[in-house]
């Protein structure tokens, strides 16, 4: 089940919600936690039972944890077990297949693949459970006792899929007492709505234009082709997850949640490092807390800290999926990163702004064409599309069609990842909080409405992150 589909917002959701606000508040949690099992079960029954080993393993191991507290060689042990369970899950679900087919190329060996599907969400949740555990080994939060309120954070439908990744110890008071309100249920379903119309209206549609480019043989796309697709691309892998975030973020506001921010307008970023800051935020945080500061961060010197950020971009790459494409993505954005901390920041700090921007849009452009292709090379002969290497030339009919048919969706969506319009509801709020809502309401309605319309006739609504 997907949030955006008419399922979802016309059966599930209201019904969940009616159930959630007529039991008493001390049941709750047990509603969510139904729900939630409900939902990750509608399109995966058989790995219901995974979810449930994940959930009582880990909420055993934070028994345990908080039992050995002062036995600290008796606390590592149980947290690195704890940590062997959940990474051995993840790895034998998500990995397993290319991990055989990497033995057998190198060994020439012919080891069955076992080709099962992947669990949806569980880099998600799996990412929650480790984070949980090393916060109740560290003391950042208490033991959770109540196995249906832990029940919840593991399996919480509003951010299973697509997250933000939540850390236990940012949600673990949520858990136990949260305050729901008319205001803060309206602004959820604002910001719910928002995050429809960004996945259904924007992503799905620059989606298609992506499609119908990348079919086309590389050798047979001009430049200005071959840089449109690619720019559909990056604004529709943005409005698709950052939609999904949107969406959860207003659904729990919907339940009495605040789940923190995933991205903040990444492409206005001035610098890859600062890209980095703003986007999938929540992944970022979990792999500096929970990797990088670990291996030793910046404190050891030079080298130490260009390993850190290898190995951490390493499994950033593998994160996203099982294949070389997402790896020697990670590791791009690993060099780049270690060369900006090395002297391009600082070459870069007196440039003119505009000179900044292009330099990190150029690089974010060409890191989704290694992205996108799952083929290595097929993004090659894309990459040499985008510089004129096929033969084809600066621009023709196709170019000039594509452009023309999708140039107010392009307008649209840059305008939308940036600031603006959140700038300009900023100054209707200053002005008047009456004036705000008069025009927000039937704004939120246009959308719900629009998006619905679109649903009840779409062939092409995917979603991008289901496969990570």
């Amino acid at each position: 089940m997907v949030f955006s589909s008419l399922f979802f917002l016309f059966i599930f959701l209201p019904l969940v919600l009616l159930f959630y606000y007529a039991v008493p508040r001390r049941y709750r949690n047990f509603v969510l936690f139904l729900s939630s099992l409900i939902f990750y079960a509608w399109g995966e029954p058989v790995y219901i039972l995974l979810m449930f080993f994940s959930t009582a393993v880990n909420y055993t191991y934070g028994l345990l944890l908080a039992a050995y507290r002062e036995k600290k060689n008796v606390a590592r042990g149980v947290l690195f077990s704890s940590i062997f369970i959940n990474a051995g899950l993840l790895c034998f679900f998500k990995y397993g297949d290319f991990l055989l087919q990497l033995i057998n190329s190198l060994m020439g060996t012919s080891l069955a693949c076992p080709g099962l599907p992947l669990p949806i969400g569980i880099s998600f949740y799996t990412f929650q459970a480790m984070s949980y555990i090393i916060d109740v080994y560290r003391g950042n939060a208490p033991a959770q006792r109540n196995f249906i309120a832990f029940g919840t954070y593991i399996s919480l439908f509003p951010q299973l899929i697509a997250g933000p990744i939540i850390r236990y110890q940012t949600i673990s008071s949520q858990l136990v007492k949260r305050m729901e309100g008319f205001d803060s249920f309206g602004e959820g379903v604002r910001r719910f709505v928002a995050g429809l119309g960004k996945k259904v209206l924007l992503a799905n549609n620059l989606g298609l234009l992506w499609q119908q480019i990348q079919q086309f043989p590389s050798s047979d796309l001009t430049v200005i082709t071959a840089w449109l697709g690619i720019t559909a691309f990056a604004l529709q892998i943005y409005f698709d997850f950052s939609g999904y975030s949107d969406m959860a973020i207003g659904l729990g506001k919907m339940f009495g949640f605040t789940f923190p921010e995933n991205f903040h307008y990444p492409y206005i970023s001035q610098n890859i490092t600062e890209f980095w800051r703003r986007w999938h935020i929540s992944l970022g945080t979990w792999f500096r807390e929970y990797v990088y500061i670990p291996l030793g961060g910046n404190r050891s010197g030079k080298g130490a800290l260009y390993r850190n950020l290898f190995i951490v971009w390493f499994l950033t790459g593998l994160w996203h999926g099982a294949g070389w494409n997402f790896i020697l993505w990670g590791l791009y954005y690993g060099l780049i990163l270690a060369l900006e901390k090395a002297f391009l920041l600082q070459r870069l700090r007196p440039a003119p702004r505009f000179i900044r921007h292009a330099y990190t849009v150029l690089l974010i452009l060409l890191g989704w064409v290694l992205f996108s292709f799952d083929n290595l090379l097929a993004g090659l002969q894309y990459l040499q599309a985008l510089f004129g290497l096929s033969g084809r030339g600066f621009f023709d009919g196709q170019a000039v069609y594509y452009c023309y048919t999708h140039a107010v969706l392009i307008v649209i969506a840059l305008l939308a990842s940036t600031p603006f319009i959140n700038n300009v509801k900023q100054k209707l709020l200053e002005r008047s909080e009456a004036l705000y809502y008069a025009l927000a309401t039937p704004a939120c309605l246009s959308v719900l409405l629009l998006s619905t319309a679109y649903l009840v006739d779409a062939t092409y609504n995917p979603f991008l992150y289901f496969r990570f």
